[in-house]
């Protein structure tokens, strides 16, 4: 999290905040838009209480929070600070804009400023993770903005895939804060641990920022991840305390235990004050269009989206609309820009979209603007749900359910982290899960967020990390303990597999590739297919390779900044899809199979009438053609053909089988 102050600077170019209420009415009271809004739901504001700072964080770190604008800390930040200073891991589970980041760097900017005073070696150190490379780079912003009176006894640097080579050796040796992610964690700086090795030595805090979002299998990887780096931070003499934060979380000490294998306090009572949020519930009108078996077609939630965006800009009310894909984002910016040159052409530089795939120096800008006021309506993917400083945001559009209440809050947290009033509008999709929870309101307001769920012993997560732990420094049986219960049956079966070679009371690892590249700890693999402009070979942007079969095919719209691009050639081999830049008024939607055989069942029992399995499957997926879509109503205009190859995954998995007579009562009842 990168909420550092209490009191937000003045916006550029703004004057009176507007009242969420009134922005609302605004928007319903065009176009007859007021019955699309099915709820609203009013939460109140909310006093905060202060505290002082423990005795024991530096007077000078104090100093410099004062400078920053804030005179006491609210009451969770002194809390956290405190099991900080007491050696104690500790999550801090409060709301969006709470002051998670000053509760955490209060603490490790006293023990770095501790460390720059050592009279030999190298001091203190602290690491700081984050999900994203947006967030650790706005994160290292917020740090030397606030440890600017410190001098060079603060040292904070970026340490991920976009940091230059001639910068990597410099971060290593002189930086006492470094920031990257679990990604560069597990195949980067754990595997060349030597050279990290006066780093570790001296680490005193891990910062795990946004926790909440290390759940599944993701969750369960970076769980080991984090073993790994336990495990060589004993060997060079450290035990740093795991400092965690996440806006949004049930049974959070729980969860954060699990993920650190450490025993952590909670502090979850949130001292700090909020403004109102007004949030709507927002269902898109009927069509004339009609789906399957005559079914009525509702607005699609992206063109609606893109009006209101549009409406928000020219109010001066400061939004971000959220989608759920890429070309979704690209699309919402596009028609809002297209709308507002017909109203005042300087808004339209006003607005952008901001996603994955853009070059590091285009999202550093974006960002930039963002936080400047520049922008003033932005259309982004997840990206920017995780934390990063939007302090001044009036107002936030959702583009459809995300998935889960924890990711819903998140989202309409980004606006009011100034302790305003603000907006948050819900737009339904047009599927039964949105429809359901526009008309029950109670699933939403009522309902606690759910719990992080990740499991380290699953045994196709923890064997991978098994090898990369005895590539970096041979396997005892003292790490049983560290990493799981499963490891003692893991060990035995890596050896037979020839994975792993035992020499007495050791494991090592045998082989010559790099350990860390038998697993990606995200689940994507894959070279990330490069989007090159043909006529000049300027390169775009990336896509992962799990996407480009849907997003980067032959024919495929591609938009990227406001520009649109027809793909001419995805080239699977060089992993590079060619475009150039062209008009077409559609968008393109690829259309895919998939098929699951089952391969072997391990486990059956009885569940009702059926059977309920487990065991291995093989899932096949072709993309088999794309179909090309009006841009506003989403009308199908054709579809074409494609001929891509299919693509298979082993996998284990569970599923239930029925009987003849239940198909034949659901054929019956349906």
């Amino acid at each position: 999290m990168a909420e550092l102050t209490h009191s937000s600077p003045d916006r550029p170019n703004a004057g009176a905040r507007p009242l969420p209420g009134m922005v609302l009415d605004q928007l319903a009271s065009r176009q007859g838009r007021a019955p699309r809004i099915t709820h609203t739901e009013h939460l109140p504001p909310r006093a905060g209480t202060h505290a002082v700072w423990p005795d024991r964080i530096r007077s000078e770190v104090i100093s410099a929070i004062h400078a920053s604008g804030i005179e006491h800390p609210w009451t969770h930040q002194a809390t956290a600070a405190e099991h900080a200073l007491d050696g104690e891991s500790v999550v801090i589970a409060t709301g969006t804009a709470s002051g998670k980041s000053l509760a955490y760097l209060a603490p490790v900017l006293s023990a770095l400023l501790d460390g720059s005073e050592a009279p030999n070696g190298r001091g203190a150190t602290a690491l700081y993770l984050a999900p994203t490379k947006a967030l650790a780079a706005d994160q290292r912003r917020s740090v030397k903005e606030l440890a600017a009176p410190l001098g060079n006894a603060i040292r904070p640097a970026v340490y991920d895939g976009d940091t230059p080579v001639e910068e990597r050796e410099w971060v290593r040796q002189y930086a006492n804060y470094v920031l990257t992610n679990p990604d560069m964690l597990h195949r980067g700086i754990l595997p060349s641990h030597p050279r990290w090795s006066s780093f570790l030595r001296a680490l005193r805090y891990v910062v795990i920022d946004e926790c909440h979002t290390y759940r599944g299998v993701f969750g369960s990887h970076v769980a080991q991840v984090l073993r790994r780096l336990r495990r060589l931070c004993a060997r060079y003499g450290s035990h740093p305390v795991f400092l965690l934060a996440s806006a949004t979380a049930a049974d959070p000490a729980i969860a954060a235990g699990r993920l650190t294998g450490l025993p952590v306090k909670e502090v979850a009572d949130d001292a700090s004050p909020h403004g109102e949020l007004v949030f709507a519930l927002w269902e898109p009108p009927l069509t004339e269009l009609h789906g399957e078996q005559g079914a009525p077609v509702r607005r699609t939630a992206t063109a609606e989206t893109a009006d209101l965006l549009t409406d928000l800009t020219i109010q001066g009310v400061r939004s971000v609309a959220f989608v759920r894909s890429r070309r979704a984002a690209e699309l919402i910016a596009l028609i809002a820009q297209e709308r507002l040159a017909e109203v005042d052409r300087s808004l339209v530089r006003r607005v952008a979209a901001y996603r994955g795939g853009y070059l590091p120096e285009e999202r550093r800008a974006l960002e930039r603007a963002l936080h400047s006021g520049d922008l003033l309506g932005l259309a982004a993917t997840t990206a920017l749900e995780l934390g990063i400083d939007v302090s001044g945001l009036d107002a936030v559009v959702i583009a459809g359910y995300p998935g889960t209440r924890a990711s819903l809050w998140q989202q309409a947290g980004r606006a009011g982290r100034t302790g305003q009033g603000a907006l948050a509008i819900l737009v339904a999709r047009d599927d039964p899960l949105d429809t359901y929870l526009v008309h029950h309101p109670e699933a939403l307001f009522d309902q606690p967020v759910e719990s992080t769920v990740l499991d380290p012993d699953n045994p196709y997560v923890l064997a991978p990390h098994l090898c990369a732990a005895a590539s970096e420094i041979p396997l005892t049986e003292t790490d049983v303990e560290l990493f799981g219960p499963a490891t003692a049956d893991l060990l035995p079966q890596l050896e037979s597999a020839g994975l792993l070679r035992r020499r007495g009371r050791s494991w090592y690892w045998t082989r010559r590739e790099r350990a860390a590249d038998l697993t990606d700890i995200r689940g994507g693999g894959g070279r990330p297919v490069q989007i090159v402009e043909a006529s000049t070979g300027r390169l775009l942007g990336t896509v992962d390779e799990g996407s480009a079969h849907t997003a980067v095919h032959d024919g495929a719209v591609h938009l990227h900044q406001g520009r649109t691009y027809l793909v001419k050639h995805l080239d699977l081999e060089d992993s590079a899809a060619l475009v150039e830049e062209a008009s077409p008024p559609y968008s393109t939607t690829a259309r895919d199979t998939t098929a699951i055989s089952v391969l072997e069942t391990d486990t059956e029992i009885p569940w009702g009438s059926g059977r309920l399995c487990y065991g291995s499957v093989e899932v096949t997926n072709q993309v088999v053609s794309y179909l090309r879509r009006k841009l506003i109503t989403g009308e199908i205009l054709g579809e074409s053909k494609l001929d891509l190859p299919p693509r298979t995954l082993r996998t284990r998995a569970v599923w239930w089988t029925v009987t003849e007579d239940q198909l034949d009562a659901a054929r019956i009842n349906p």
